[in-house]
């Protein structure tokens, strides 16, 4: 079963920039929408980003738009996740996963074993 490796968490001040990535093995990245999740602490994993396996298509929460941008790089076999203009509500685990579609996307919807994530903390 395939499992994302995140990477590129760490601590940084409100107002600050982070780039995440995500790699899985094999063509998993190149033939699969994938997502980013964030679980805060003491709160459930919620939806972040998805991009379609084209890369053509994009869908955002509400809480990130504007402010994230996720892309990837087939040839990488890398999903990345720019984060600008960080918030303190920002602060959590992140995860990838393949999904099936790109909105109204829950945690259950992840394809792949889940990764072990990347901690940003944003601070004041």
């Amino acid at each position: 079963q395939v499992q994302p490796v995140e990477s590129g968490g760490g601590l940084v001040q409100a107002g600050g920039t982070l780039r995440l990535s995500c790699t899985a093995s094999g063509r998993s990245i190149s033939t699969n929408n994938m997502a980013w999740f964030r679980q805060a602490p003491r709160k459930e994993r919620e939806f972040v980003a998805s991009i379609s396996w084209t890369g053509r298509s994009t869908f955002y929460a509400d809480s990130v738009k504007g402010r994230f941008t996720i892309s990837t790089d087939n040839a990488k076999k890398t999903v990345y996740l720019q984060m600008n203009n960080l918030k303190l509500e920002d602060t959590a685990v992140y995860y990838c996963n393949a999904v099936p579609r790109l909105n109204a996307l829950v945690p259950n919807d992840g394809m792949f074993d889940w990764g072990k994530g990347t901690l940003v903390t944003v601070s004041s």
